[in-house]
């Protein structure tokens, strides 16, 4: 498979998660939802590509550098959580996506 087939496989396989969450939340099943959007389906599948492409290193290496994004990603569903009764969805949402981007520079500073 060429590195375009690839990559139209990889959209496929994203877009289908995503697509499946919507439909879950949709219907009010918002547990099902949420754990379909979390399910490590494109984490494992990038692990298999990243060994595939890459080899057991680069896939630890990934794996690692994945960890330091669990806090923040936290911080992003926490704002969620509070922002969306308090200030409705696309202020929460904006709020929450800076809270993410700033805990991301300051580990980027952290970790220098």
């Amino acid at each position: 498979m060429n590195d375009l087939g690839k990559y139209l496989l990889y959209f496929l396989l994203g877009g289908s998660i995503v697509s499946f969450s919507t439909y879950l939340g949709s219907q009010g099943k918002s547990f099902l939802a949420a754990m379909a959007s979390t399910f490590p389906a494109i984490t494992g599948v990038t692990f298999i590509l990243l060994y595939a492409n890459g080899g057991g290193a680069t896939t630890v290496d990934y794996a690692k550098n994945l960890l330091w994004f669990v806090p923040p990603w936290i911080v992003y569903v926490v704002a969620m959580i509070m922002g969306v009764p308090r200030l409705g969805f696309w202020p929460a949402m904006v709020g929450s996506l800076v809270l993410y981007m700033g805990c991301i520079g300051l580990l980027k500073l952290v970790l220098r």
